[in-house]
Order: structure tokens, then C-alpha cells, then sequence
């Protein structure tokens, strides 16, 4: 259960601010069917962090658990830092009207979230924890619940709030998981 709250954790703040949520906002403007973008965020983001988390595990495995715990913490001090940089979505068309927006959203969000910073966080959680599937349960749940208000409310809540301080914080979550890794590695035996 400890690898699936981490996950969704972790996904749910890095994704606050992402490219990914920002392009939810612009396929919800767009299309103004929530169902269906949601049902693509679900498909794309189970198919990306599924092999995500296969790959996670191949390197998880590869690596004594002392070097693993030292990438691991790397690399979350390296999702905080990148965590402060803002994103941005270059205007790309996300498949075309005539594709319907489940398939726009799922070809979209599925090109988008490679090499994103929650498709890095899911290698580095995959390759911390054994338990594959509560791991691509909690980055996907993670993904569904910062993306699912913004499909619906993300018109009205964007005026509204300020991406600075989630930053912030999606940071500073993961600064203390990096320096929790690195600490378990500098204290193993």
C-alpha cells in the first residue's frame, strides 16, 4: 500500500502546472466532452507508465539497493529542481475534430507524457518498489485526479490560481523523497 500512496503523491503534485495538465485544459476548451478526455488520460497514461515502470523495474533489479537508493534520491532531487521550472505547451493541433476526443486525447497525452517529469517519476518508483501494479495504480490515480478537475472545472479555475506556489510544494515533496532515498543509502549497511 506504501508504493501506491507514494506514487499517487507524487504524480498528483508533479502534475500540478505540467504540460500534460495543460494540454487537459486546451482538449477540454476544445472539445468540452470530459468523459471521453478522461477515459484517453486513463488508456494513455495506463500504456506510458505500465512500460514506464517495466523499465523502472529492469533498473530497479540491475542495481545493488544501496545504488539503487542513491538513484532513486538523484532523481527525485532532480524531479524538485525541474519541479520549479514552469511548463509550457507549444499550440500543436491534438489529433484533428474528426478523431473525437477520446482518441485525440489519448494519442496527445500519450506523445506528450514521454520523458514528462511523471513518466521519470514513475522509472524512479518502480525501480524503489517491487510491487509493479500498485505502482502504475498510483501514478495513474495520481495523473486522474490533478488532471480530472481541470477537464472539468479548468475554464473557471485558471484565472483563478496560481501554478508558483504548487511548484513550490510539488518541490519540496520531491527534495524530502530524494533526500529520504539518499539518507536510507548513506545509512545502509
Amino acid at each position: 500500500m506504501q508504493s501506491f500512496l507514494i506514487s499517487l503523491s507524487s504524480v498528483a503534485i508533479a502534475e500540478m502546472g505540467d504540460r500534460t495538465q495543460l494540454l487537459s485544459l486546451m482538449l477540454a476548451a476544445r472539445f468540452r466532452r470530459p468523459w471521453p478526455i478522461l477515459a484517453g488520460i486513463l488508456c494513455a497514461t495506463l500504456a506510458n507508465h505500465a512500460v514506464a515502470a517495466l523499465i523502472g523495474q529492469r533498473l530497479g533489479r540491475s542495481l545493488t539497493p544501496r545504488l539503487l537508493d542513491c538513484a532513486v534520491g538523484i532523481s527525485m532531487v532532480a524531479m524538485a529542481l525541474w519541479s520549479l521550472r514552469p511548463d509550457t505547451l507549444e499550440e500543436a493541433s491534438p489529433g484533428g475534430a474528426r478523431r473525437g476526443a477520446f482518441l485525440a486525447t489519448l494519442i496527445s497525452f500519450f506523445v506528450a507524457e514521454i520523458g514528462d517529469k511523471t513518466q521519470i517519476a514513475t522509472i524512479a518508483l518502480a525501480a524503489a518498489y517491487s510491487n509493479l501494479p500498485m505502482v502504475v495504480a498510483g501514478t495513474t490515480t495520481g495523473m486522474l485526479l490533478a488532471n480530472a478537475p481541470v477537464v472539468f472545472f479548468g475554464k473557471a479555475f485558471s484565472a483563478r490560481i496560481s501554478l508558483k506556489p504548487l511548484r513550490y510544494v510539488a518541490s519540496a515533496v520531491f527534495l524530502a523523497l530524494g533526500l529520504f532515498f539518499l539518507a536510507h543509502a548513506l545509512t545502509a549497511a
